[in-house]
């Protein structure tokens, strides 16, 4: 019995200020990140979805709703694919007059294999899988979509790929609105695929991977 989970990144949020806002309300999708959604969506349509969830963030369930009229599937949401926890939300990151600059932020950095500063990789991928699992016995034999962040996705396809979960973040491959497809067979994963339906759009100039 073959089951896709597509895990959907949310589209590009309008944060002009270039704040690390992780877990933080408020933070909604700008014009573009609401076109990169309507990519997201046309793309998906035509497919064989039953069940579409989404993080409780603004900006992901904001994603899921061209899904959802397209396919004319109610939104669950599922807090599981939240954002990762992070300690350096509400400030900038970087030297100079970025948070790493200042010494009382320097002991969370001690550990970047954890990581120090925010939800542990295992931790978020354990949650994730969880939640993937859940929608997996849902769409049985169809597929599934889940809306959710670009931690917790990369973070879970190196875990089912049997890669270390730390990384370079620079080096993450799920860009804005990009799609990471998850296929199981019999409850096992066997493939993992990923595709950029928004790729002419996060490629644009004025549009950063954020």
């Amino acid at each position: 019995m073959k089951t896709i989970v597509h895990l959907l990144r949310h589209g590009e949020v309008y944060n002009p200020e270039g704040v690390l806002y992780g877990r933080l309300p408020g933070y909604h999708l700008s014009d573009d990140g609401r076109l990169m959604a309507d990519a997201a969506a046309k793309w998906l349509d035509g497919r064989d979805i039953t069940v579409l969830c989404s993080s409780p963030m603004e900006r992901a369930q904001e994603t899921a709703e061209p899904i959802a009229e397209t396919l004319h599937l109610p939104v669950g949401t599922d807090e599981r694919l939240i954002e990762a926890g992070n300690h350096f939300e509400g400030h900038t990151f970087g030297v100079g007059d970025g948070s790493l600059s200042r010494p009382q932020h320097w002991p969370y950095l001690w550990n970047p294999f954890r990581p120090s500063w925010g939800e542990p990789y295992e931790q978020i991928a354990r949650r994730m899988l969880a939640a993937m699992a859940d929608v997996r016995d849902a769409a049985e034999g169809h597929e599934a979509v889940c809306v959710s962040h670009q931690l917790p996705i990369w973070v879970t396809r190196r875990k089912v790929e049997g890669r270390p979960l730390w990384h370079h973040p620079a080096r993450r491959q799920c860009g804005l609105a990009s799609v990471t497809s998850v296929t199981y067979d019999d409850g096992r994963i066997v493939k993992v695929d990923y595709a950029e339906p928004a790729g002419a759009l996060s490629r644009r100039p004025n549009v950063p991977g954020a």
